[in-house]
């Protein structure tokens, strides 16, 4: 066993070297074509329009994804799709990126002479600057690797990984050029906010007025009336020392309801869950999400180390939301 780790180990490192030596010979190829490119899309006022076929499509469908993210609106067009109808999304303001290791791929090639009908300039990206792709294009980019990473010199790997990272090397000089700056990258990833706001303490998100509270030996209607204007479906049970001791949800009720159980003057003792889950003040947002989704909770009470409540936290605090109301949502412990 320790023999093959150490063969595949050596075919592991072999292929990784491959795959740099296929982009270190694109880097060494770059040329002024490359600034044409850039200026053409930088110029260009519609979308960038990739489009390429099989493992060329792949690439094509990250490299616009990369392209909308940074600031260049682009999408992908299935170039099959693009002869049976889907060219009609494109307009005048747009431009074409066509992928192509051999520039030769037919259903590729055959959509370009429409596309150079419709106005449209068009950039090619392929290993051969003479191929049928290239002499139909208005600038080409050569991406050509010494040999592919696969062991029979098939499978399209090395040159796939150089024809990602010009894509990658387009995108960023266009982020350049358009003064793409960190507030505009917030724009475009709201999700970004989100990691943002669970970098933050719990105690910096939590509520802390009113919170929906009830005594072990007040009545469930009077913990009732608690949980129902606190408007978060719980309401929190505490002892004759006001440290947390149980939880009543929504979903609680409702069991209660339907197991013919409710009886308004028992104490609220009776129908809570014991010893609910809470965290500390000083627990990071990100670990309450886990710590939430983990157990299927909607709502968090926040304690000091004496269990005395400080707060609580709902799901969509931590999500960004702010402040909801939840009268009719179960809330689950």
């Amino acid at each position: 066993m320790t023999d093959s780790h150490d063969k595949f180990l050596e075919l592991a490192r072999k292929v990784l070297s491959i795959e740099m030596e296929g982009i270190e010979a694109v880097k060494n190829d770059l040329d002024h074509s490359f600034c044409l490119a850039l200026e053409a899309m930088a110029g260009c006022r519609g979308r960038i329009v990739i489009t390429g076929i099989g493992k060329s499509g792949l690439i094509g469908r990250k490299i616009a994804a990369t392209l909308s993210s940074t600031g260049s609106p682009s999408f992908y067009l299935h170039p099959v799709e693009g002869a049976h109808g889907d060219m009609g999304m494109l307009t005048g303001d747009d431009l074409i990126l066509a992928i192509s290791n051999s520039g030769e791929t037919d259903e590729l090639n055959s959509i370009l002479p429409s596309l150079s009908a419709l106005g449209l300039k068009i950039i090619a990206l392929t290993s051969d600057p003479d191929s049928s792709m290239a002499r139909m294009s208005d600038i080409v980019l050569r991406v050509r690797v010494p040999r592919e990473a696969c062991t029979m010199n098939l499978a399209p790997t090395a040159s796939t990984t150089a024809a990602l990272a010009m894509g990658d090397a387009l995108a960023v000089c266009l982020m350049k050029n358009k003064h793409f700056e960190q507030e505009d990258f917030k724009k475009y990833h709201p999700g970004g906010f989100l990691g943002q706001r669970l970098r933050k303490s719990i105690v910096e998100l939590m509520h802390t007025f009113p919170i929906p509270i009830a005594r072990e030996d007040d009545s469930l209607e009077k913990a009732l009336e608690a949980l129902n204007s606190g408007g978060f479906g719980v309401v929190f049970i505490v002892n004759e020392q006001g440290l947390l001791a149980g939880i009543i949800t929504d979903g609680d009720v409702r069991r209660i309801v339907c197991g013919k159980k409710l009886d308004p003057a028992r104490h609220a003792s009776g129908y809570m869950t014991g010893n609910p889950l809470a965290v500390g003040p000083d627990t990071p947002a990100a670990s309450v999400l886990d710590i939430m989704e983990e157990n299927a909770i909607t709502v968090l009470p926040i304690v000091d180390d004496s269990r005395k409540i400080m707060g609580l936290i709902h799901l969509h605090d931590l999500l960004g939301k702010g402040k909801y109301k939840f009268s009719g949502q179960q809330t689950a412990v």
